[in-house]
C-alpha cells in the first residue's frame, strides 16, 4: 500500500513513521508513506497557500488550486482521496479495515480556517477522528494511518488482531501478565487453571460485559465462544 500524506508541516510526522510498528512496517516495504508540503505545489516566490476569506471574517482559507495541482499529481486510477475534516464521516476500525485493503491513500491535512469549500469537490470522502476540533488535519492523519497499517498482512500477525476492541462490536477483553498477585490486586483464576475452553468462554463473557459497561452502542447480537 502507498500513503501520499499533504500537509503545510510535513516535520510532525517523522517520529511517529519511524518508530514502532509502522516504522517496522516501512523497513519491510509493506507499506509507503510519503510526507509531502504542500507548498512545493505553488507558483509564487512566498509560497502562498492562503488567503482571506471572502465575505470577511477571522483567519486564513486553505487556495484550492494548490490542493488541486498536488491532488492531479499524485493520483492513480487507485487512489482514494481522503480530505480529514471535523464534518467528515466518523472513522472507525470498519473503515480502517476497508482503507488497508486499498492501493493508494491520498490524505490531505487541512490548518487555518479551513479549505476553500471547492476542496471537497476533489476528494473520495472526508474523514473526522471525533466531535472536536484540532488546530490541522495531521494528527487525524496520523490516526488513520498508523490504524491501516497495523492492518496491512504481514505488519501484524493475523492472531494478535483477532480479538482485539471492535473486532465483532465487542471491546477487548482484560488481559494479565505477572506477577500473579500485586497489592491485593489478584490475577483470575481461571486464566491460570489451564482449561482453554473456560479461559475462551470467561473472555468472552467479559468482552460482552465490558462493552455493556462501557460502550453499549457497539452491541449488536453477538454468539461467545462456548
Amino acid at each position: 500500500m502507498k500513503v501520499d500524506i499533504l500537509t503545510l508541516f510535513p516535520e510532525v510526522f517523522e517520529p511517529i513513521l519511524t518508530t514502532s510498528i509502522i516504522g517496522r512496517a516501512r523497513k519491510k516495504k509493506l507499506v509507503e508513506i510519503n510526507v509531502l508540503n504542500l507548498r512545493d505545489w505553488t507558483k509564487d516566490k512566498h509560497k502562498t497557500v492562503d488567503d482571506k476569506p471572502f465575505g470577511g471574517g477571522p483567519g486564513m482559507v486553505m487556495k484550492v488550486e494548490i490542493v488541486d495541482r498536488a491532488i492531479e499529481d499524485l493520483r492513480t486510477k487507485d487512489s482514494l482521496i481522503v480530505l480529514l475534516t471535523p464534518q467528515g464521516e466518523k472513522f472507525n476500525q470498519k473503515m480502517a479495515e476497508r482503507i488497508s485493503k486499498l492501493k493508494h491513500l491520498i490524505l490531505i491535512c487541512g490548518h487555518y480556517e479551513g479549505f476553500d469549500e471547492r476542496v471537497r469537490q476533489l476528494v473520495c470522502m472526508e474523514i473526522s477522528i471525533g466531535d472536536y476540533v484540532l488546530t490541522g488535519g495531521e494528527i487525524p492523519a496520523m490516526a488513520v494511518v498508523d490504524a491501516v497499517t497495523r492492518l496491512i498482512p504481514g505488519v501484524i500477525e493475523a492472531e494478535s488482531l483477532k480479538d482485539e476492541s471492535f473486532n465483532s462490536n465487542l471491546l477487548e477483553f482484560p488481559q494479565y501478565t505477572r506477577p500473579e498477585e500485586y497489592k491485593d490486586m489478584a490475577v483470575p483464576k481461571v486464566l491460570l487453571s489451564g482449561d482453554h475452553a473456560k479461559i475462551k468462554k470467561w473472555r468472552g463473557e467479559q468482552a460482552l460485559k465490558r462493552t455493556k459497561l462501557r460502550r453499549a452502542d457497539l452491541l449488536k447480537p453477538v454468539r461467545l465462544h462456548q
